[in-house]
């Protein structure tokens, strides 16, 4: 018979990473459960509610555009970026500078987390998108926006949505 050791084991991974790493992964199994895809409409309907309209000389128009061209219309689309960022929610909005990921030194200038815009209601990514919107590009700020929709005629995509 072998003798047995009670020494303690070595550890792969140190004890607190392990309960980070399955409430990640929780997090992300919960987000993407609570996905909604909106429908052009809907989501113009929605926006419409939240006061979208107008917002510093946008369209309902502007919106869907770029809601259509970052996320097709998708709230749990998150995109990875080289530089180890993310964009977030169905208006992609970047953990660069507008929502906190894991990342302590970012601005934060929407004062959420960057999983709070992948929620299917819209309060938050609606919040932070109107503060993106507030500075000097605008919605310039999206570089879809620019390519796809900026000095198009964009009354198709809100055609028909009865608003």
């Amino acid at each position: 018979m072998k003798a047995r050791s009670w020494a303690p084991r070595r550890q792969l991974c140190p004890p607190g990473s392990m309960l980070l790493a399955f409430a990640s992964l929780l997090g992300c199994l919960l987000t993407s459960s609570e996905a909604k895809v909106y429908s052009r409409c809907e989501l113009a309907r929605v926006l419409q509610d939240f006061g979208m309209e107008g917002y510093r000389g946008s369209t309902m128009g502007d919106w869907i555009c770029l809601a259509y061209f970052t996320s097709g219309f998708n709230t749990a689309a998150v995109d990875h970026e080289a530089d180890g960022s993310t964009n977030n929610g169905i208006f992609q909005i970047n953990s660069r500078k507008w929502c906190k990921n894991f990342n302590p030194e970012v601005p934060n200038l929407c004062k959420m987390y960057c999983s709070d815009l992948l929620n299917p209601d819209l309060k938050d990514t609606v919040i932070c998108a109107m503060k993106i919107v507030q500075q000097p590009q605008g919605l310039a700020s999206w570089r879809a926006w620019r390519c796809h929709c900026q000095g198009k005629d964009l009354s198709d995509w809100v055609d028909g949505c009865d608003l």
